[in-house]
């Protein structure tokens, strides 16, 4: 692999002008498709096959009207008074006049008629339902609908507004995102030493990601994505964009510390022996998240396809646009105390050893080896304790910011009419096999079933459908949607089933809350699975990158200690609620769904891509000098630095999303950048050099039968011609590449 990359290295600085070119107009041409002829991006996570979805089907086969998206607007009086008083209910009244003339609005309730109103009468609800579905429902609609309510906020009435069509768009690009983009260059600038060098990271990641993000909003024209996807494509693609460009630009300001070392030679070699790192490193971020499509989940398939997608956009940009943009900066990068070889130190000041940091940390592991790895193995499981009572789910409007409306109307609803208000199941009967003489009887029967369960709160009168082959009934639980006794309470209600399939019917339990609840069963049941894929190809890339089965084994297990720090660390702080001002959580509820399954993707990638660095460096200096012991230190010290700064530069990206309005976006942030701190600063720089000491020899083992069947893939540039010699090597690699 590195004389490959070598070549293409010096193909690159050749051709430093066209490869530019190429990438600036790949993205002209990509941001242009991607501007004008994009789709529309859906906010709801629909998994084909669960029962609620199944519920949803055949509601918009046979009724319609019960399918679409509805908005409750919930009307509040001013204390003291009542919706019922003249001046109120008149502009409640005209308000809703003027909604039901609003394009695509088939339904308007009256909350005086159904009697919507709380028991002192002060706070109350209005469903506007829609013809199209929730996610179809379009912001001019929801424009009009708020216009068409002045006339009740004119007369003191606070209005909010809820239901399925009012889930907030994903938004990025805030103040905190732009702060964790400046924290990424400020670690660049320390760790490279030249704000040129710190520069050059963030621009080509920030082509990188253009391309990948605006190639996603063209893709999104034909593939149905939700914005999640495109708020974890900018995500992962920024992280890995600078941390590998950062790798091959460091590599290469390392070999320009050297004098003598030819700046062309020394891009090349960068991106042989780092690139190839690189390479094989994101060739595991990719594989990982495109192994998300084997849980079965379209959403969650589309979501780490766009990942993976802009994560190969950043691999090809790292051996490719990044050595064209380095040859155009020349001499430039050259480090100053390089520029003259008769250099003298300055009087009274000790020369910087460099590594030296990592030097003396390699030292202190390695030192007392057990004791180090028995107590980094402790405090990952401490932090893995409250994983122990994982729940998951979707957030409810609870979670969105305390000033938007959807959680204003979230908490009025409660007020009003009770926490389990904002839970609502929806019950669904196919009668069409019942003899029709025998269909009310049977959904009367039902209704009274389901009003017998102690967690219901009421049931509404079933609504039928046109040919009455369908009827729909609201189920109101005691608790709220984050609730674990809710969760039991559907499962409860499903086990009414059999009674109506007795009768040759079918029983559904839908809504939103129910689809929360199914998504996250369908995810818990992916989850073993998922993990073993993972584990499994941790074991196979590693035995092939370092030709040895204890490196492999060892890096597999300090994977699953990062995640379950991370998950640990998660529930404590979403699912229990603390640190909840701090970060800006408006309630604590249950972990996102899909978080554990999308969080071991991420970060076994971006795992393998500190290990793959930090123990090529180890196996480069142990092929040379055959000394373990010395080979641990040497591979820290190298390396230390630049995955200490990479690690900080994720971390800083991903704890920007932390501060995203988004509740998703933001338990997707805090998870990602909390577990690549401690892979690699416990796991990797920490555990790793204290389980390879304790390994001695026995780290670089591997069956000889194995070693014959394994192919060698030279991650180190053992295999690069001699640095000192590069017009004649060139010729011969160039003979031996063809």
């Amino acid at each position: 692999m590195a004389s490959r990359l070598y070549a293409l290295g010096r193909w690159a600085v050749r051709r430093r002008g066209r490869f530019t070119a190429v990438w600036l107009l790949l993205l002209a041409v990509v941001g242009g498709l991607g501007i004008t002829v994009h789709g529309k991006v859906a906010s709801d996570f629909t998994v084909p096959g669960i029962e609620s979805q199944q519920a949803q089907d055949l509601l918009e086969t046979k009724f319609p009207a019960a399918a679409g998206g509805v908005i409750r607007v919930v009307y509040a009086a001013p204390a003291g008074s009542t919706l019922t008083a003249p001046r109120a209910e008149a502009a409640v009244e005209a308000g809703l006049a003027k909604a039901a003339g609003i394009s695509g609005v088939v339904q308007v309730t009256d909350p005086f008629r159904t009697k919507a109103l709380s028991t002192d009468r002060r706070i109350g609800y209005a469903d506007v339902r829609f013809r199209q579905a929730a996610a179809d429902v379009t912001q001019e609609s929801k424009d009009a609908l708020s216009r068409a309510m002045t006339q009740a906020r004119d007369a003191g009435l606070r209005v909010e507004y809820g239901g399925s069509a009012m889930k907030a768009a994903t938004k990025v690009g805030g103040p905190a995102e732009l702060a964790g983009v400046v924290i990424a260059f400020a670690v660049l600038a320390l760790t490279l030493g030249s704000l040129v060098a710190a520069g050059l990271p963030l621009i080509t990641a920030l082509v990188g990601v253009a391309i990948g993000v605006l190639g996603i909003k063209f893709v999104s024209r034909f593939v149905e994505m939700t914005g999640t996807s495109t708020v974890l494509a900018v995500m992962i693609g920024l992280a890995v964009g600078i941390d590998y460009a950062l790798f091959i630009i460091a590599r290469h300001r390392e070999q320009l510390a050297d004098p003598d070392t030819d700046v062309e030679d020394s891009i090349a070699r960068a991106v042989a022996t780092a690139g190839s790192a690189v390479v094989f490193a994101g060739a595991t971020v990719i594989i990982a998240l495109a192994a998300l499509s084997a849980t079965g989940i379209p959403f969650l398939a589309v979501m780490g396809l766009s990942a993976a997608a802009t994560v190969l956009v950043a691999v090809l940009i790292a051996v490719t646009l990044v050595p064209a943009v380095l040859a155009l900066a020349g001499e430039r990068l050259r480090p100053r105390d390089a520029s003259s070889r008769t250099r003298r130190p300055r009087p009274g000041r000790r020369e910087r050893t460099p590594g030296a940091w990592g030097l003396a940390w390699a030292r202190a592991v390695t030192r007392r080896p057990l004791i180090v790895l028995l107590a980094g193995v402790v405090a990952l499981l401490a932090l893995a304790l409250p994983a122990r009572n994982l729940r998951l789910g979707l957030p409810s409007y609870a979670s969105e910011p305390t000033a938007s409306t959807q959680h204003q109307s979230y908490d009025l609803l409660t007020e009003g009419f009770g926490p389990g208000f904002n839970a609502t199941l929806t019950a669904v009967a196919d009668t069409s096999r019942v003899p029709a003489a025998e269909r009310v009887t049977t959904v009367t029967d039902l209704r009274t079933a389901l009003a017998k369960d102690t967690g219901v709160a009421a049931v509404s009168q079933p609504v039928p459908n046109a040919d009455r082959t369908v009827f729909v009934m609201a189920v109101v639980p005691k608790t709220g949607p984050d609730a674990r006794a809710t969760t039991d309470l559907v499962h409860r209600l499903r086990d009414n089933a059999p009674a109506v399939a007795k009768a040759g019917g079918t029983l559904y339990i839908a809504g939103v809350t129910a689809a929360a609840i199914d998504v996250a069963g369908k995810l818990s049941g992916a989850l073993p699975g998922f993990i073993g894929i993972i584990v499994v190809l941790a074991l196979i890339l590693l035995t092939l990158a370092f030709r040895s089965l204890l490196v492999p084994l060892k890096a597999a297990l300090g994977f699953l200690l990062s995640i379950a720090a991370s998950i640990g660390a998660t529930v404590w702080v979403f699912q229990y609620g603390h640190l909840n001002g701090p970060l800006s959580i408006p309630s604590a509820g249950p972990v996102t769904s899909f978080l554990p399954v999308l969080l071991i993707g991420v970060l076994f990638g971006l795992a393998m891509d500190y290990e793959v660095f930090l123990v090529s460096r180890m196996r480069e200096h142990h092929e040379n000098t055959r000394n373990p012991a010395e080979a641990i230190v040497h591979g820290v010290a190298r390396s230390g630095r630049v995955v200490s700064a990479a690690a900080l530069i994720m971390a800083a990206v991903f704890g920007g999303f932390v501060f995203n309005e988004d509740p998703v976006i933001k338990s997707i942030g805090f998870a990602l950048a909390f577990g690549v701190l401690i892979d690699a600063f416990v796991v990797r720089m920490t555990l790793v050099p204290a389980a390879m000491a304790l390994l001695g020899r026995r780290a670089w083992s591997l069956p000889h039968w194995l070693d014959r069947a394994l192919p060698d893939v030279d991650i180190e540039g053992a295999g690069l011609p001699d640095p000192r010699t590069p017009e004649r090597n060139e010729r011969r690699h160039e003979v031996a590449a063809h």
